[in-house]
Formats: structure tokens, C-alpha cells, sequence
């Protein structure tokens, strides 16, 4: 079985982009969110800000 980066409706803050993410690497989401704020703000925000909307349009949305 081939594992695919989605983002998930049931697992989202947002746009469910760091819930895709964590369910693709099989970790947990709220870690992966945390790891990816901390990683976000110490680079300045603005890269984290940007990969987050970048994936929010490329990542499609897992069906049901």
C-alpha cells in the first residue's frame, strides 16, 4: 500500500496540513505541530508562514 501526503479534515487546526504531515511520517500531530511552530518562529515566521500556505494549495484533501 503507497502512502500519499493529504491533508486531513478530521485532524486540522487550520487547513489540516501538520494533521497530513503527521499522519504521512506516523507521528503524533500535536507534537508535529508544536516542532513546526517552535521551527517557525525561530527562522523569523516567515518561511514556516509560507511552506504552511504553499502546502495548504498543493497538498489535496483526503476523502472519506
Amino acid at each position: 500500500m503507497e502512502k500519499k501526503l493529504k491533508r486531513t479534515p478530521s485532524d486540522k487546526m487550520i487547513a489540516g496540513v501538520c494533521g497530513g504531515l503527521a499522519k504521512y511520517l506516523g507521528w503524533d500531530s500535536d507534537k508535529l505541530r508544536l516542532i513546526y511552530v517552535l521551527v517557525s518562529i525561530l527562522s523569523a515566521a516567515f518561511p514556516g508562514i509560507l511552506v504552511y500556505l504553499i502546502l495548504w494549495f498543493v497538498m489535496p484533501e483526503e476523502e472519506f
